[in-house]
């Protein structure tokens, strides 16, 4: 709505406009036709721009002007010849012709705005609903959303097969019951300066929107609900599909928990089931063939034992459930014990150990680092060549202690070098080689970032790799020097 003010500037702008042309012509002998045709344009500019209200003012004031300064006899109102009823009618009527179509115009016009402002508006809002993939996110911030891009006073929403009314504000006036009937009957409704408008997709009634204030038209009124009901379906699709893949994939990977751990267990159930088998048949035995076999039970017992322990292991980590001793530790504390343990794996090749002296110290759980490491000299033992050297290096990066451990094994393909950090996989060329379940890169992965450290592989096919995985450096005094180890 204009102000009073405003209007009465323009009635005065139009009288002055008035008075102007007619001033002009009279003073300049223009001839009736001329001073008519001015007066229409102006007659036109003012319906154009400002409405019919303002050209039927001028309409008026220039059929008295046209009478008094322009039709003979001048200065009077009177009109002697016939002719010049007829010429004053006409501009009348004309007048108000081109008054009206000017603001026919006017309006059709503002409308195309409008309705071009909406587009844009809803384009705007299309772009805002296609980030959301969570049903309840998307439910919650849709009423906001429209009333930003809309700027109405308020929008309440709700959806089938959700309890909640999702609001803009809590003081929406809109009527819950209402806005659920508009859901259960598919049918707009506009009551009490609230607009109820279903959200469609096709011919099915997905949810109902409520907005407060400023009419929309019913086109883009229709646009909006069709709108937020495809945006509302394409979440919950996108839902659908993410739990059907999360479902694919714990099916696929149980499938391969299962596959990798009947294989793993098989192995050294076989051996012992063949060993027992042996002892228990009474054959006559020498001390050193009796020891052997024992010897044989004895390893692939300690063999089912890990695989055991990594099996719960992993459960653990997946599930959250330990905890992490964090002390200022050198790495040598976690290194030297894990040389120990894998050395079985290490019996066959040359291990080269660097690790500078005055390290600063790392932040950390001893025995979980220990087992990263454990798992990393297992694996290089395990597949490389038996006389491959092996070798273990730490330095400083930045804040941030890096050990590495490099093999000359037969390396990793590029693209499966981001997938051997995940549980169970296995290299497809390694897979047969050497035993394993595929969890001890996965084990090692979620403890090292647990302390807030990076894992990852640098591998060339035919020339080995390098694992290596950082941790933060601890604040505080450096432990005691320690001699440097060049082990080999």
């Amino acid at each position: 709505m204009k102000s009073a003010g405003q209007q009465a500037l323009r009635y005065t702008v139009v009288l002055a406009a008035l008075a102007a042309i007619t001033a002009l012509d009279y003073r300049l002998h223009v001839n009736p036709t001329t001073v008519a045709l001015m007066y229409l344009v102006a007659m036109l500019l003012a319906s154009a721009y400002w409405g019919l209200r303002y050209a039927l003012v001028l309409a008026l004031g220039a059929t008295a002007a046209f009478d008094f300064f322009f039709l003979p006899p001048i200065g009077t109102f009177t009109i002697a010849d016939p002719q010049n009823w007829v010429a004053l009618l006409a501009f009348l009527v004309t007048a108000l012709v081109a008054s009206n179509l000017g603001e026919r115009s006017r309006r059709q016009a503002e409308v195309a705005r409008q309705r071009r402002r909406e587009v844009e508006r809803l384009y705007s809002l299309s772009q805002r609903l296609l980030a959301s993939e969570n049903l309840l996110e998307l439910l919650n911030t849709l009423p906001s959303y429209i009333q930003e891009t809309f700027g109405v006073p308020g929008v309440a929403l709700i959806a089938a097969e959700q309890p909640s009314m999702y609001r803009s504000s809590h003081d929406t006036a809109v009527d819950e019951d209402t806005l659920r009937s508009t859901l259960l009957r598919g049918e707009p409704i506009t009551l009490e300066g609230v607009t109820y408008v279903p959200l469609r997709l096709g011919l099915r009634t997905v949810g109902a929107v409520g907005v407060v204030g400023r009419e929309l038209s019913r086109e883009t009124l229709d646009a909006l609900g069709s709108l937020a009901g495809l945006a509302i379906e394409r979440v919950r699709a996108l839902e659908a599909l993410s739990k059907n893949r999360a479902m694919q994939e714990n099916e696929r990977l149980r499938s391969a928990l299962l596959d990798s751990v009947t294989h793993e267990f098989r192995t050294p159930l076989t051996s012992i089931k063949a060993s027992v088998t042996t002892l228990l048949s009474g054959a006559a035995l020498e001390e050193t063939g009796r020891r052997e076999l024992l010897a044989v039970i004895d390893e692939e017992a300690d063999r089912l034992n890990r695989l055991v322990g990594e099996a719960s292991e992993m459960a653990q980590l997946d599930a959250g459930l330990f905890k992490l001793d964090l002390q200022p530790h050198s790495i040598q504390d976690a290194l030297q014990p894990a040389l120990e343990d894998a050395k079985a794996s290490l019996a066959n090749h040359p291990v080269e150990v660097i690790v500078p002296p005055e390290l600063p110290p790392v932040r950390m759980d001893v025995e979980r680092i220990r087992e990263v490491l454990m798992h990393l000299l297992d694996n290089a033992g395990r597949y490389s060549a038996e006389g491959t050297p092996i070798r273990v290096s730490c330095e400083v990066k930045g804040e941030r202690l890096v050990t590495c451990v490099a093999d000359r094994g037969p390396g990793i393909d590029p693209f499966e070098q981001p997938l051997i950090f995940e549980k169970f996989y296995r290299g497809q060329h390694q897979r047969y080689a050497a035993p394993g379940t595929g969890m001890g890169l996965a084990i090692a992965k979620v403890i090292v970032e647990a302390h807030g450290g990076t894992i990852g592989v640098v591998s060339q096919l035919g020339n080995g790799s390098v694992f290596s995985f950082s941790l933060p450096l601890a604040r505080g005094p450096r432990p005691a020097a320690r001699t440097p180890w060049h082990s080999h």
